[in-house]
């Protein structure tokens, strides 16, 4: 098993997750909400390539799906949605298990790709699945306190700013 590039894969799929947890932390998340979210993505993370490793070619062959359109369909909504909710005056921070589980399925859609593919990388998929986890969820945890910081910082203009961060990562996808 080379260590050395699973390492750099786990790295290069867990950067949309810090950047796009970064847009999401500026609506000012509570620590157990940020991390239930960090251990959510961890965990997708941790099936999408094993789903991916057994079952991704005949779904990408069946039903033809084009995993980046899906990407900035979800990312696009999230950004429109926090911007909406925040010019409302509505309190965003208050997620719920749905919105937990829409996120950490949007940023773990690459990882399903990438699962496909492992065999070529390794023979140890559970380690590797592991180390994507433990990356993600690390720099999902550490996007989400920075963007919490941010919003500290410059307030109320945060999340308009990290849902127009959100949509402009979702149109980049295209």
């Amino acid at each position: 098993m080379n260590l050395l590039l699973i390492v750099i894969v786990a790295v290069s799929l867990s950067m949309d997750a810090f950047s796009l947890s970064l847009a999401y932390g500026t609506i000012g998340l509570k620590k157990t909400k940020i991390i239930l979210l960090a251990l959510s993505v961890a965990l997708f993370h941790f099936f999408m390539p094993l789903l991916g490793l057994f079952l991704g070619s005949f779904i990408i062959k069946t039903f033809s799906i084009n995993t980046n359109f899906f990407t900035f369909l979800v990312l696009v909504f999230i950004g429109i949605q926090m911007i909406i909710e925040n010019i409302k005056g509505n309190n965003v921070s208050e997620i719920n298990i749905g919105n937990i589980l829409f996120f950490a399925f949007a940023v773990s859609i690459d990882s399903f790709v990438v699962g496909i593919g492992i065999s070529s990388l390794t023979d140890y998929h559970i380690i590797s699945c592991l180390l994507f986890a433990l990356f993600s969820g690390l720099f999902t945890f550490l996007g989400l306190k920075l963007g919490n910081y941010l919003n500290i910082l410059i307030g109320k203009i945060a999340p308009i700013l990290g849902g127009i961060a959100l949509v402009i990562l979702g149109i980049s996808y295209l």
